[in-house]
């Protein structure tokens, strides 16, 4: 394009200030000021810049995966709540486990639908606290089955009234055994009892944890033919600091994490190391210039007599002590008393280190 026509597209000065001024000119940013405005600086410091937004955003989250073992402590939860709520009901159960999530606890307490009732246990050798939230469909469904509600006929509900007296009661006796079912659970990891300490109705007045803190929420389905609900569980991280090695493990094997493979492995290469034994007939204390007077063709006098027994010594470790004697051409020594406890454990920590 040629310069004259450049000129004549270009709009003169004046009228471009009276168009301003008639009209404000809508503007576009472009990424650059967008970036500035966010934060984002140049290219060098746009790495740690965005290391830093990252790290806000990531900080409302927690990943349950770091406490592997908890899946498995949860699915062993499911079966024993299928088979005990199956003898609780004398209905087919079906217990699901639907997702295990990490959450802030005031969040948790805010998403929790109205009405529910919220059952606050102990951990008593953990000492804390922990939280099951039963959902009114399956309180309904509960309160039906117990009290012998026909199948095929949904639960008449009673919107805008709190929960009775005998509803409470029904709700807290599957409560009670879904608490002992988690308590097995947890049976093959550490010894933990989960009693009732109360039912809210409430979300405030369940308060274990302060709002920030972290948790581990786990919702499950039960089914029972036409009827159902939900029911979750609530664990602060608080609770299972004390197990947290424990829930490290990355599988649960018969032992919890020890493999029976290499241990029966390494045995056997124990069995089979070579140690050098040493038949001490007797000690003597000598000072170190008679030491480094001795000359080829020196006599030393024991204190040994043929009858004295002998040590048998592994390193520094006294093993036994044995009889000296002559088998065929060698000279021998016969072993009077087994090998004490206290040196094998002392060769096998020896090894171990070795």
């Amino acid at each position: 394009m040629s310069e004259e026509t450049e000129q004549e597209q270009r709009p003169s000065g004046d009228w471009a200030v009276a168009n301003a001024d008639a009209a404000p000119v809508e503007r576009i940013l472009n990424q650059d000021e967008i970036d500035s405005l966010l934060g984002f600086g140049s290219s060098e410091e746009e790495s740690s810049a965005r290391t830093g937004v990252r790290a806000i955003i990531d900080s409302a989250l927690v990943s349950y995966e770091r406490l592997p073992m908890l899946e498995i402590v949860f699915d062993r939860l499911v079966r024993l709540m299928t088979t005990s709520l199956r003898n609780l009901t004398s209905d087919n159960v079906e217990v699901s486990l639907d997702q295990i999530t990490s959450i802030r606890f005031g969040d948790y307490l805010s998403s929790i639908p109205l009405p529910a009732i919220i059952a606050v246990f102990r951990a008593e050798e953990l000492d804390n606290f922990g939280l099951v939230t039963v959902d009114s469909n399956l309180i309904y469904s509960i309160v039906d089955v117990l009290l012998g509600g026909r199948r095929g006929i949904a639960a008449v509900r009673v919107e805008g009234r709190p929960y009775t007296t005998i509803e409470r009661s029904l709700v807290t006796r599957m409560i009670d055994v879904v608490l002992g079912d988690l308590s097995q659970a947890f049976a093959p990891l550490t010894k933990v009892s989960f009693p009732l300490d109360r039912i809210e109705t409430n979300p405030r007045f369940a308060a274990i944890a302060r709002p920030p803190n972290a948790a581990i929420v786990v919702k499950l389905r039960v089914d029972m033919d036409d009827r159902g609900g939900r029911l979750e569980l609530l664990l602060p991280y608080a609770t299972l600091e004390p197990i947290r090695k424990m829930l490290l493990q990355q599988f649960m094997g018969e032992k919890f994490g020890r493999d029976n493979i290499w241990e029966n492995h390494l045995a056997e290469e124990i069995w089979n190391t070579d140690l050098e034994v040493r038949a001490v007939l007797d000690t003597q204390i000598a000072p170190l210039k008679t030491v480094l007077d001795l000359k080829v063709g020196d006599t030393l006098m024991l204190n040994a007599t043929p009858n004295k027994p002998v040590q048998v010594m592994c390193g520094a470790v006294h093993l036994t002590t044995g009889q000296v004697g002559r088998l065929g051409h060698h000279v021998a020594v016969r072993i009077e008393k087994g090998v004490a406890t206290q040196a094998k454990a002392a060769l096998m920590k020896r090894e171990k280190a070795a």
